[in-house]
């Protein structure tokens, strides 16, 4: 059975290295796995293929792969995967949520803590040399604590079900809108529809986006939405850009009507030096990095390979997505 990891990212840490091809057939020295160096390469190798991981998949790809029976991929978001053809087809998607879900759950709290503290304005005052102790008390809103706060997470997958657990740890009250929610939610104090986000906005101290997208779900946070929320609240999005209406999200900075806003995703990346999100004071932005971990593909390796010895055995798949909801 032959095996294909595929990936021709410009950024280094999205391919697989040599070393995650090697631990595999190290672990399944009865596999033929290939690791193509190049896009023709992939092309190639993916045409008898059973098995393949890559977030790089495209219309082609699944033209050319004729015995393809899964795919994984390495990423938590499988947005750019529901092309029809895909969808339609007998391929069986599985994707990386449960590697990504505690590094990006932790970076949550980390943005958490530095607009609660107010550490980028504290940063800035730093460069200037300026000992802004008045100045920082003066302007709106102060500091603040964090335990005793209300946490919005919109999306309790495995990311949001980590960053509930980290949440509470702090004393921070969490309220949750998900697409069912009936489901059991361990720790969370109600639980809402999608239909009653603005229920959840309008208590929040700090709105978190861990949502898949959708077509519901695309530009969630918008003009409306975000006149729902508190003129003290925050947004942390760790999901995806599309998730919030960005020319919304910029007028509200701007007028105040939030207190502010860390993103770690958007709707072009990398984002343009043109963007206006670049000059907002009270916006922190981070590179798409809030699942960098040293051992990052480590953990992809071990988490493949226990679903490879379950596909081998023909059990069913871990992290299994459902095409039909896109998630």
């Amino acid at each position: 059975m032959k095996v294909v990891l595929f990936q021709q990212y410009k950024f280094e840490l999205w391919n697989p290295p040599p070393s995650a091809a090697a631990q595999l057939r190290k672990n399944f020295p009865q596999l033929e796995i290939v690791h193509p160096a190049t896009a023709d390469e992939a092309l190639t190798e993916i045409r008898d293929a059973e098995v393949a991981m890559g977030a790089t998949f495209k219309p082609e790809h699944l033209a050319a792969a004729s015995q393809l029976r899964w795919l994984h991929s390495p990423a938590a978001a499988v947005h750019h995967y529901m092309f029809p053809e895909f969808v339609a087809s007998p391929v069986m998607l599985t994707n990386g949520r449960r590697t990504f879900a505690k590094p990006v759950a932790e970076h949550v709290i980390a943005l958490i803590f530095a607009l609660a503290k107010r550490i980028p304005a504290c940063v800035h005052y730093q460069q200037s040399r300026t000992w802004a102790q008045q100045l920082l008390w003066e302007t709106k809103p102060r500091p603040r604590e964090v335990a005793g706060t209300t946490l919005g997470l919109v999306g309790l997958g495995a990311i949001g079900r980590e960053v509930v657990v980290r949440a509470k740890a702090l004393g921070m009250n969490v309220i949750a809108v998900r697409e069912r929610p009936s489901e059991p939610a361990e720790g969370i104090s109600a639980v809402y529809g999608t239909h009653d986000l603005s229920t959840l906005l309008a208590v929040s101290d700090f709105v978190v986006l861990a949502a898949p997208v959708t077509p519901g779900t695309k530009h969630i946070i918008n003009a409306v939405s975000l006149a729902q929320m508190k003129p003290t609240a925050y947004l942390i999005n760790v999901g995806r850009g599309a998730l919030i209406d960005e020319v919304a999200l910029v007028n509200a900075l701007q007028t105040k009507q939030i207190a502010g806003a860390a993103l770690d995703v958007f709707e072009e990346e990398p984002l343009p030096s043109t963007s206006a999100l670049w000059q907002l004071e009270n916006l922190l932005i981070t590179p798409h990095s809030a699942g960098f971990v040293e051992n990052l593909w480590d953990h992809h390796v071990e988490g493949f390979s226990k679903n490879l010895h379950r596909y081998l055995a023909g059990q069913p798949l871990l992290d299994l997505v459902d095409k039909s909801r896109g998630y």
